[in-house]
């Protein structure tokens, strides 16, 4: 249906059944002056006393089209002070701030435009920003982002709603309507509006696409924007179940340690190819600082990675300081941490507990005489030692490279390096194990993985020495 007769009935009913607005809201109305943006604000004034809707004016002037743009901003003021609507105006010296850092023109005037209308409905309590994006600007959007080479989410193309605030929602109750049916009922209405001159030159990509490659796709379809319309509310569904299954496997997956996303290795294997790109973007999106810069290879080659058997243990940056690692079965993302600095520390005669400032890890220090061994103590990260044949006081330090050590019950020294592979320690947990030594430097403890040969407990020892090593939370 192209006549501009019976869409403002048709969008009143999407209005309801979509839940775009409910009674009472504040709307933020952005009014530029053009057909579109005019007959979206008779159209929600006509239905405001009806709904209790408290409506708002905002109109930003770039500053790009000197006369042009004034006369712009003063119809606008008329069509405010016309129907008693409350008006907020900005003029933005666009030229000016192009010209000082060489951003892209139409991405800077929108960043600063929304960033206005946002202003307003925080001054005014508004819950709403209202825009008048319709159905050709989604198919041009569509269009654009097949050139682009785009997945599912971009068909979606422009979407009908978006928070982009704490209680600040951005609508778009034109978006199944098109331009000749809104410009049919401003005739009809004999509402006033301008026309930009800007959209005429094919200066920009997305008026080429509008003047230029839409005229002459649709030789082979007349019906072209009605196709790629209809194509975004397929892909939007579908993305939008897909985005609903990723979030249920992120949830129930995925968990939170120590600043990183976590996950099984062997569980990720299992998930639908689609999923597994979903759910690697949703999480490098939490950690990057830039969304954009995550394109479909950076994505891709994170996945090959996780489902590679071989290396079993790696870590790797992906983009913009964020880290892949994987630790056998465990697979982990996170930004870039550098390692604690190296630490040396006493503990002396008669402490009891002491906490490493660079790690946060604890050591507890018990020293009994004369009484057996604590019995049923978890042993993974405590050791007993005999006081007497150590060489007090000990050291607690970090790891060096080439750290050798004497283990229990095996005949010369080995790598420290070694029995944390051996022990299958991962990586990023071997940064934060400290080493304990004698007051001589000889290593008679890594906790979680071996003691020394030195200060073994025996039937005759008479002073124990117990250790237990505390991770933090």
């Amino acid at each position: 249906m192209r006549s501009g007769a019976g869409w403002p009935a048709r969008v009143e009913k999407w209005i309801r059944k979509e839940a775009l607005l409910a009674p009472g809201d504040g709307v933020v109305v952005a009014v530029s002056g053009g057909p579109d943006s005019v007959g979206l604000l008779h159209l929600l004034f006509g239905l405001s006393a009806r709904y209790e809707w408290r409506l708002i004016v905002a109109h930003v002037n770039h500053g790009f089209r000197a006369e042009e743009s004034e006369r712009e901003a003063e119809l606008v003021a008329r069509h405010a002070a016309r129907l008693g609507l409350a008006l907020h105006t900005v003029r933005l010296d666009m030229p000016s701030v192009l010209a000082a850092g060489g951003e892209n023109p139409q991405a800077a005037a929108r960043e600063r435009r929304y960033a206005f209308l946002l202003d307003v409905a925080r001054r005014t309590g508004a819950r709403r920003i209202a825009t008048a994006h319709h159905a050709d600007d989604q198919a041009e959007t569509v269009l654009m982002r097949i050139l682009r080479g785009t997945g599912l989410s971009g068909l979606a193309g422009i979407p009908l709603r978006r928070t982009i605030s704490d209680g600040v929602e951005l609508i778009r109750p034109l978006l199944r309507i098109y331009k000749s049916e809104i410009e049919a009922y401003c005739e009809a209405e004999g509402l006033e509006y301008c026309t930009d001159s800007s959209n005429l030159q094919a200066k920009y990509t997305r008026n080429q696409v509008r003047l230029e490659l839409m005229p002459y796709l649709k030789q082979y379809n007349d019906k072209l924007p009605e196709a790629l319309v209809r194509l975004a509310e397929t892909a939007g569904s579908e993305d939008s179940y897909l985005e609903e299954q990723t979030r249920l496997l992120y949830e129930a997956n995925i968990g939170r340690r120590d600043g990183a996303y976590v996950w099984s290795a062997r569980w990720f294997a299992g998930v639908h190819i689609a999923l597994q790109r979903r759910l690697i973007k949703l999480i490098l999106s939490y950690l990057a600082a830039d969304r954009n810069s995550m394109d479909f290879l950076h994505i891709e080659s994170v996945r090959l990675a996780i489902l590679s058997e071989e290396p079993v243990n790696f870590r790797r940056e992906v983009v913009q300081d964020i880290m892949l690692a994987r630790e056998y079965d465990r697979i982990a993302v996170h930004t870039m941490v550098l390692p604690p600095r190296a630490y040396v520390y006493e503990l002396g005669e008669g402490l009891q507990s002491f906490t490493i400032p660079e790690t946060g890890v604890r050591i507890e220090l018990q020293r009994l005489e004369g009484e057996d061994p604590v019995a049923g103590e978890a042993a993974t990260y405590t050791a007993i030692f005999d006081a007497e044949e150590l060489f007090l006081p000990l050291i607690v330090r970090s790891r060096l490279p080439g750290d050798r050590m004497q283990p229990l019950g095996l005949n010369g020294t080995k790598k420290v390096k070694d029995m944390f592979i051996d022990a299958k320690v991962p990586p990023s947990l071997r940064e934060r194990i400290p080493l304990i030594t004698d007051a001589r430097g000889n290593i008679i403890w890594v906790p979680g993985v071996r003691t020394s040969a030195m200060g073994v407990v025996t039937a005759s020892t008479r002073s124990r020495l117990h250790l237990r090593l505390v991770m933090p939370n």
